[in-house]
């Protein structure tokens, strides 16, 4: 499986392309979306970290899934996980609060993060770009129950990765 593992707040980029399983955008490019397409005439970039350090919002994550053809949806939380018809599905991104870490030290804050689940050969992973590894999740029913302990703990939202005939049918 490819995963990329976490650097600066790149974590929407790493998402992506763990999602993708490949590294089909780079910094670079997340920056081009940013600067060209979402905000050509802004001095301070409201899609980006004015750091240059990433923390890219869900703008650019959308602009560049459909620079390849593909789309996102929001998952209605108030629908049940139940009707959620996965084989459409190529995979999720989800935006959870996270503590940032310096080091050892964990800082008492809460910052969102991007984190891709993908499927692969029946299978989802959690592709967190701040796991060592992909962790296994399992097949439909695990990772409703994944998501539903997600929603359950606090803030979380759910992209849901598609190609634009499944949006266009709402097979999802």
């Amino acid at each position: 499986l490819y995963h990329e593992r976490q650097r600066l707040e790149l974590c929407a980029l790493h998402a992506l392309n763990n999602v993708l399983q490949r590294p089909a955008f780079s910094r670079r490019q997340a920056d081009a979306i940013c600067k060209r397409h979402l905000a050509p005439n802004s001095f301070l970039n409201p899609h980006r970290s004015p750091l240059g350090t990433g923390n890219y919002d869900v703008n650019v994550i959308l602009a560049a899934l459909q620079s390849l053809g593909l789309t996102a949806v929001w998952w209605d939380k108030r629908r049940p996980l139940s009707r959620l018809q996965l084989p459409p599905v190529l995979g999720l991104i989800l935006n959870l609060p996270s503590r940032p870490s310096w080091g050892p030290l964990r800082l008492p804050v809460h910052r969102p993060h991007w984190v891709g689940l993908g499927r692969h050969q029946g299978t989802f992973y959690n592709l967190d770009s701040k796991l060592p590894a992909p962790i296994a999740i399992g097949g439909d029913a695990e990772l409703r129950v994944f998501l539903e302990e997600l929603l359950a703990r606090g803030p979380c939202e759910i992209l849901l990765v598609l190609s634009p005939a499944a949006e266009a049918a709402r097979a999802w």
